[in-house]
């Protein structure tokens, strides 16, 4: 049976380009079909309405976590433009599925975390902070194992450094992404979660700040061409709007840096 994936057609917020140097020779409007990470498509959203209505585009995306998105490029579902983390990326080149130099990098992010609004603010400043705030939790929201988020297989990584792994996963509130955890949390469904600092925008969610340097990590997203795009014009030129000087602010007031 055929997996049903989140897809939906977009349109919304605003990007402010100049689309003329962009669109020169791809005027006809076209729906481009976009396979993305969830911790991408929120910035993204905000910046579709005034790309759509000057171009005439329709977007159809397809949204999932890392294990998620490689299950439904394995299954052959096409796109006209992926945009995913960089080792799931490097995993697309190495087999051949992405057009060669057409690899471009959008941003970095990294996780932080966040609590219900009005709770308690725990102290994370240190290593061991966060370690006592996970052993204080009564629960913590994070992608279902089997979707192997970023985000969750960084938080074990640090649970096991801190010999609490076993732990954490007894207090398991299950989700279907980052965004999903923190609506969980938002709801009152979990008391806190270590998610990607984009993916904090459901009301009621409060971003505690960024997890400290020393367990912190940094994921690379980007976007490239895939071998199947029937649109690579249109594709190309959404990828040069969303990495032009126009969008730059949407980028940063979502937590996101330059890529380095």
């Amino acid at each position: 049976m055929r997996r049903r994936w989140l897809t939906s057609i977009v349109s919304a917020g605003a990007l402010s380009v100049v689309l003329h140097p962009l669109s020169a020779g791809v005027a006809e409007s076209a729906e481009l079909k976009i396979i993305s990470a969830g911790a991408v498509r929120s910035v993204i959203s905000a910046m579709i309405d005034d790309y759509a209505r000057q171009t005439g585009h329709t977007f159809k995306f397809t949204v999932g976590s890392t294990g998620r998105l490689r299950e439904v490029i394995a299954s052959g579902e096409t796109a006209d433009l992926i945009i995913a983390s960089a080792p799931l990326m490097r995993e697309l080149e190495e087999t051949g599925k992405i057009v060669p130099g057409s690899r471009t990098d959008l941003g970095r992010v990294g996780l932080g975390m966040v609590i219900r609004e009005g709770a308690a603010v725990p102290d994370i400043s240190t290593p061991e902070a966060v370690r006592q705030t996970l052993v204080a939790a009564n629960s913590i929201a994070f992608t279902d194992p089997k979707l192997v988020g970023v985000s969750y297989l960084h938080l074990m990584k640090i649970a096991g450094g801190f010999g609490i792994a076993e732990l954490v996963t007894r207090k398991g509130v299950h989700a279907t992404g980052g965004n999903d955890a923190v609506a969980k949390v938002a709801a009152g469904e979990g008391e806190l979660a270590v998610v990607l600092v984009s993916e904090i925008h459901a009301k009621g969610a409060k971003l505690v700040g960024l997890l400290p340097a020393e367990l912190q990590l940094w994921t690379v997203y980007s976007a490239a061409l895939p071998t199947s795009s029937t649109e690579p014009a249109h594709a190309r030129a959404f990828m040069a709007a969303l990495v032009s000087p126009a969008t730059h602010h949407r980028w940063t007031e979502t937590g996101w840096e330059p890529a380095k």
